[in-house]
Order: structure tokens, then C-alpha cells, then sequence
């Protein structure tokens, strides 16, 4: 379990699911669809939500493709983190919001497996952090063309090589949205 003490809860942390970033990502819709069930699943499990927006030269704050997609609709009470860096944690609140609500377990879904993602995943677990990356709800866009592999064998093999992660009083896990949903139902 996490190495974090007094911290017994879960959240579910959703990267970057802009308009801007999701309208070139593969497989988006089903993306979409599945961090909205898991949204679900958190709520009605009390846990807390937590959305990241990402602030860049492509993705103006405020403007249009900055904005989440209008599919996923944040709760006014559900924290926001504006970050400028791959690392959700990287000079932002996220560190203090998560300690603040006892969280010490994240779920992870959202955009892009090779970069954001990749990044926040090891963030948070070298942090200390119990980290589950939900192997269909996150999603890249097709940077082939400038030697990066297919899309799909982005999300595969960042699927892949977290299932291998360990290290001492933490866990790392990859699972599917219907798995963990029926995991914890019982």
C-alpha cells in the first residue's frame, strides 16, 4: 500500500481530456464514454474527482480547445488543477489537494498515454502514490509520422511496461474499466 501515511482514500484523477487534445486522439468517443463511467463509479462511491487541464501555447487558457469536452462535465465541487508541465504534480496544487482529502490511491484515465499520462503516473508514484492506470480510458494522438509508433501500440505498450512497475510499499496496477467497476461493486 501507498507509503503516504494517514491517508486511506481514492481518487480518480482525469488528465487532460480537453477539447483541443481529444479531438486528435485515437478512439476518443469510447474514451470519452469510459471516463465518464468511471465518474460515475467514483461519485457513487464517494470518491473524489479530479480534473487536470493543461495550459500551452496549442491549448490557450480559456479558449475553446482548452476547455474539457462537453461529454464530461466536472462537479462544482470537484477540483480543477491547471498545470503547464506533462507532470500533473509539477508546479501545481495537486500535491496539497490530495493531502487535504486523505487520498493516497489514484486512478488514472485520460490524454496522452505518451506524455501526460506517462508523466503523472510516475509523478505520483515516486511520490508515494498507489497509482492505477485504466488500461481503455486513456488515449494518444498519431505522432507517426515524426517516428513515433502507431497510436494503438502507444496506449499497448504504456499499458504494458506500468503493469511492471514496483517498487517498496506501493502499488502499480493496470485494469480495465469494467474490472475495476465490478472489482469494487462487491
Amino acid at each position: 500500500m501507498s507509503t503516504l501515511e494517514n491517508r486511506m482514500h481514492a481518487a480518480l484523477l482525469v488528465v487532460d481530456v480537453q477539447k483541443g487534445v481529444m479531438g486528435n486522439s485515437v478512439h476518443s468517443e469510447d474514451v470519452i464514454s469510459r471516463i465518464q463511467q468511471l465518474v460515475d463509479w467514483a461519485r457513487a462511491k464517494d470518491q473524489q474527482v479530479i480534473w487536470v487541464q493543461h495550459s500551452s501555447e496549442e491549448l490557450e487558457m480559456g479558449s475553446t480547445v482548452w476547455e474539457i469536452v462537453d461529454e464530461l462535465k466536472p462537479a462544482a465541487e470537484d477540483p480543477i488543477i491547471h498545470k503547464i508541465y506533462g507532470d500533473s504534480f509539477e508546479a501545481t496544487n495537486l500535491e496539497e489537494v490530495l493531502a487535504d482529502a486523505g487520498i493516497s490511491h489514484l486512478y488514472v484515465a485520460g490524454a496522452q498515454s505518451d506524455a501526460c499520462i506517462r508523466s503523472t503516473i510516475h509523478g505520483a508514484f515516486t511520490r508515494g502514490y498507489d497509482v492505477s492506470l485504466v488500461s481503455d480510458a486513456h488515449t494518444t494522438e498519431d505522432l507517426s509520422e515524426w517516428g513515433a509508433p502507431e497510436p494503438d501500440q502507444v496506449i499497448s505498450h504504456t499499458n504494458l511496461y506500468w503493469s511492471f512497475q514496483e517498487a517498496p510499499g506501493r502499488t502499480a496496477e493496470v485494469i480495465s474499466t469494467d474490472k475495476l467497476i465490478s472489482r469494487t461493486e462487491h
